[in-house]
C-alpha cells in the first residue's frame, strides 16, 4: 500500500519540477526507506522495479504526455523488463533514477533507467512497454508518434543493437492464444 501513496506523491511533485521533453533524460531523486529493505538490510530487488514506475511517471508528467495520454484514454503497461545490479543501496542512502526513452519498434516503446549515486551507476534497467486503450486494443506506434513532442525517435544510437533480440526472446504469445505452463 505504501507504493500507492509514494506513486501519488511522485506524480503530484512532478508537476512542480522543471519541464522536460520526452526525449530528454529525466532525473528523479529518491531515498532508501525502511520499508524498501530486505532481510539483508539493503534495498529489495522488487523495490527497484516499483521505483522505476514512479520515475517513468515523472518523465511522462514533466514532458506533458501524461495528461495527454489520460485525455485520449491511453495508459502504459510494461511488457518486459530486465535489470542488472552493480552495488547495493542501503537505508537512508540518497540516489537518483535517470530515465530516457530509447525509441520504438513496430509495436513497443523502449526505455532505459539507471539508479545513480553521486554520478555512479548502481543498477541499470531496460523496459519494453506498450500503450493500451481503455476502450480496448493497442495504441499503434504511428499514433504514438502523433503525440505532441514525440515525433520520430532520435537517430543518436540510443537503441542498443541487442534490444531487438531481447524483445523477441522474452516475448510471450498473445493473450488470445492459450499458453500452458508445461516444464517438460
Amino acid at each position: 500500500m505504501h507504493f500507492f501513496f509514494r506513486t501519488l506523491l511522485g506524480m503530484f511533485s512532478a508537476r512542480f519540477r522543471s519541464p522536460l521533453g520526452i526525449w530528454d533524460v529525466g532525473s528523479r531523486p529518491f531515498r532508501v526507506l525502511p520499508t524498501d529493505l530486505d532481510v539483508l538490510r539493503h534495498m529489495n530487488n522488487g523495490v527497484y522495479f516499483s521505483l522505476l514506475d514512479i520515475a517513468r511517471l515523472d518523465l511522462l508528467t514533466r514532458s506533458g504526455l501524461w495528461p495527454e495520454l489520460q485525455r485520449r484514454g491511453w495508459y502504459p503497461v510494461v511488457v518486459a523488463e530486465t535489470m542488472s545490479f552493480r552495488r547495493s543501496l542501503e537505508l537512508g542512502q540518497r540516489f537518483e533514477i535517470e530515465t530516457r526513452m530509447l525509441g520504438f519498434d513496430e509495436r513497443s516503446l523502449y526505455v532505459e533507467q539507471r539508479f545513480v549515486v553521486k554520478g555512479e551507476v548502481y543498477a541499470r534497467a531496460f523496459i519494453r512497454a506498450r500503450l493500451l486503450k481503455r476502450s480496448g486494443g493497442i495504441v499503434t506506434v504511428p499514433e504514438v508518434m502523433e503525440l505532441p513532442g514525440v515525433g520520430a525517435a532520435p537517430s543518436d544510437g540510443r537503441m542498443p543493437s541487442w534490444i531487438a533480440g531481447w524483445a523477441a526472446g522474452t516475448q510471450l504469445p498473445s493473450t488470445k492464444v492459450p499458453t500452458r505452463s508445461d516444464w517438460r
